[in-house]
């Protein structure tokens, strides 16, 4: 059945063709052309479309055949930063992070490096956990939204980075704040008055201002309360002492012979 099938297909070439040998067009029925033109331009196109359809593990696999087939395009560029947008996008940040590293390695002087950065910061950003859980991913974050900052202080992105350290900066007073809080409910005030100041210190005007000068004023309170009770408790045991000293010599005198 195959066989004759493959003859009526066979047959059918050659009467369109006019019933001539035409090998060519026998070898394109039967073989499946590539559906994307093999071109710097289509190859980026292509990869660009399937991105933007969410279809990202198809766009990286463009992107990629891109950069490797012609690595010297200038399309081949960005197909660099397709590929790390690819990853990004279905919450692979550690190779997302690798790839914008990459291309900040590779192409120091384009002008996508901004975004990079900024993308950079945002694979720790989105990372960042509760504020009672470590917060190194928020330390993190905000290094590297600085330093593009520091970089490209013009950039568009850096606008976005600056409201991403205040951003990262709250959630670091946060956490701080918790840790404080929890000291302070442990009674444990010398220690939830050290995490108190550091935040008035260092996290100034990111929205616990007031919150936490009330926390210092109280949690100096009851360390001074402390201090006094302590003092108090002292100067009873030594008051204490005293009169058991005072006592123990008056017995000492009475078994003192007397001189007649």
């Amino acid at each position: 059945m195959k066989l004759r099938h493959a003859s009526v297909i066979l047959a059918m070439v050659l009467i369109c063709t006019g019933c001539s040998f035409n090998m060519a067009a026998i070898k394109s029925f039967f073989v499946k052309s590539d559906p994307v033109r093999s071109t710097p331009e289509g190859l980026y196109s292509r990869g660009t479309a399937d991105y933007q359809n969410g279809s990202y593990k198809k766009a990286r696999e463009y992107f990629t055949r891109l950069k490797e087939e012609y690595p010297l395009h200038n399309l081949a560029i960005m197909a660099e930063l397709g590929i790390a947008d690819s990853f990004y996008s279905v919450k692979e940040y550690g190779e997302a992070e690798l790839a914008y590293r990459d291309f900040v390695s590779l192409y120091p002087t384009n002008e996508n490096i901004p975004y990079a950065l900024y993308q950079t910061g945002m694979c720790h950003f989105v990372q960042i956990e509760a504020i009672d859980r470590d917060q190194t991913e928020t330390i993190k974050a905000r290094r590297e939204f600085e330093r593009l900052i520091a970089r490209y202080p013009q950039s568009k992105f850096s606008i976005l980075a600056e409201k991403m350290v205040r951003e990262c900066k709250l959630k670091l007073a946060e956490h701080e704040f918790y840790v404080g809080n929890f000291y302070f409910k442990n009674k444990k005030y010398n220690a939830a008055l050290k995490r108190f100041e550091g935040i008035a210190r260092d996290y100034a005007g990111v929205g616990l201002d007031l919150k936490v000068e009330a926390y210092i004023a109280e949690t100096r309170d009851r360390l001074a309360k402390e201090e006094r009770e302590e003092k108090l408790k002292e100067d009873k045991e030594k008051a204490k002492a005293a009169k058991k000293e005072e006592k123990e010599k008056n017995k000492i005198k009475e078994k003192e012979p007397t001189n007649s």
